[in-house]
């Protein structure tokens, strides 16, 4: 479906009114006698279609919360998408009074209002025998505007152009995620990002298990052991001329996690073709900038492996050693993606010299979601001023993230007897954090204040709609990592 920009929807097949405050009276309803007829009362997330006048009616109960427009949109746009029209059109939504809503500026509300579009029209459906797919091709913003009052034509045209490059990218990293582990296997997924090289003109190094001997990346080389399915070290990089600044985002890329000798019951390995849901957002968010041209120099550096098992597996008890030198007891082989981003945390600030941000992407624990839901993703690090900088971005960006502190008392638990680190620990409780504290003994102390961790396990896949998300992957972090990036 494409966006586009019209002064008013007059070749559009439908409209699509959004109802705000419950304010069935203002200029674009057409019938507020059948509307209330039909029981619809504006409320939030309720949703009147008009055939006859070619109109569908959403309600949006916050006109402060961007999110709520976000998600009244995908609601609308779902119920349109069922129709057999070609085209629909939207009204501009941009608030001359600010009171109605809140900081956001009409710009920000028109945004969020085309995410909730996009994103939400969005259906994996590549393997349906008998897929129906919607025959809704055009999407119009129109100029016309819920007050009445003039607006900015051109920063809506360009808020709406940007909205729909980021929507690409979480839409594409949604693809790659739902892709079956057979199909998404390392291999195949560095193909992926050598295909972005190629169409965006960035630089791709592919790298093999050749490589992570030479580089002594004993940790993941450990994970991958038992695979049929090669290891790949992915470093796909936007260089843009006289960047401002360097940031570096490394990416679990599990593209299949069975636990490997610490086998996962059955249940538990339904959706872990998800597990590689952080490297997948990592290359679509340097496509994105790249896209967007923005100026930073960004590398996405992703561990891409299986965690299978065959008489070449790692073991519980056995002693790895990292690319940095330190010695890790495995105690647990299902909590491998830690050891394969350990790897890949050296290898980045190895070979990239001095950086600004040090950031990592991972469905790292189940903890994480067991503390903060499966719709929250957790914050972790040593730099409250960049912790907080990244909630920001997730609010704008439309997700939702929330931080978890690390302590004293939790970093004793991940220390081994007969190594440096263990990689998992006796307790059950603080999971993500021990977590968390095991991947910032390799981070080299120059960078700890630049480096953040943020496990995305909750979001990253849920096997049920929600907001603007569909069933299966969200392309969690993609909305969110590019806000951060933008205010840089």
């Amino acid at each position: 479906m494409k966006l586009e920009f019209a002064k008013e929807a007059k070749n559009a097949e439908f409209k699509v009114i959004f109802t705000i405050k419950k304010d069935l009276a203002h200029r674009f309803v057409s019938d507020q006698k059948l509307l209330e007829k039909l029981n619809y009362d504006g409320a939030d997330e309720s949703c009147a279609i008009l055939a006859e006048r070619g109109e569908i009616y959403v309600g949006v109960e916050d006109a402060v919360d961007l999110e709520s427009f976000r998600i009244a949109a995908a609601k609308a746009i779902r119920a349109v998408k069922e129709l057999k029209i070609k085209s629909a059109a939207a009204a501009n939504y941009d608030f001359a009074d600010r009171e109605n809503c809140g900081a956001a500026s009409g710009a920000e509300v028109s945004r969020a209002i085309a995410e909730g579009f996009l994103l939400g029209f969005y259906a994996y459906d590549r393997y349906k025998s008998k897929a129906k797919p919607s025959v809704l091709e055009r999407l119009i913003f129109t100029a016309e505007n819920y007050y009445g009052a003039a607006i900015d034509e051109k920063s809506l045209k360009s808020a709406l152009e940007q909205t729909a490059i980021v929507c690409e990218g979480v839409n594409y990293a949604r693809d790659l995620v739902n892709t079956p582990p057979d199909e998404m296997t390392p291999a195949a997924l560095a193909a992926e990002a050598q295909e972005a090289a190629r169409e965006l003109k960035l630089q791709c190094d592919i790298y093999d298990a050749d490589f992570l001997r030479k580089e002594k990346m004993g940790a993941f080389l450990a994970v991958s052991r038992a695979s049929k399915e090669p290891p790949r070290l992915i470093h796909l990089a936007y260089k843009p001329k006289k960047p401002r600044k360097k940031v570096a985002i490394v990416g679990k890329g599990l593209t299949y996690d069975s636990g490997g000798l610490s086998l996962k019951p059955a249940d538990y390995m339904m959706t872990m073709k998800a597990d590689m849901a952080g490297g997948a957002a990592a290359i679509a968010i340097v496509k994105t900038a790249a896209r967007l041209a923005l100026p930073l120099e960004i590398h996405a550096i992703v561990g891409a492996t299986e965690n299978m098992i065959g008489g070449d597996a790692y073991k519980p008890d056995d002693i790895l050693r990292a690319k940095n030198g330190k010695t890790i007891e495995v105690k647990n082989t299902d909590a491998e993606g830690r050891l394969v981003l350990a790897d890949c945390l050296c290898y980045a600030q190895d070979s990239l010299g001095e950086l600004d941000f040090l950031l990592d992407l991972a469905t790292l624990t189940g903890a994480c979601v067991v503390a903060l839901g499966e719709y929250t993703s957790g914050v972790m690090g040593f730099n409250e001023t960049l912790k907080d900088s990244l909630l920001g971005a997730a609010d704008l960006g439309g997700e939702l993230a929330a931080k978890l502190p690390f302590n004293r008392h939790l970093k004793k638990l991940i220390k081994s007897e007969i190594a440096d680190i263990t990689n998992a620990v006796s307790t059950r409780y603080g999971g993500a954090i021990t977590a968390g504290l095991f991947l910032a003994e390799f981070i080299e102390e120059k960078n700890r204040e630049k480096w953040a961790h943020l496990d995305i396990a909750g979001p990253s896949f849920v096997e049920k709609s929600w907001g603007a998300n569909p069933h299966g992957a969200s392309g969690a972090a993609v909305r969110w990592v590019t806000e951060f990036l933008r205010k840089l």
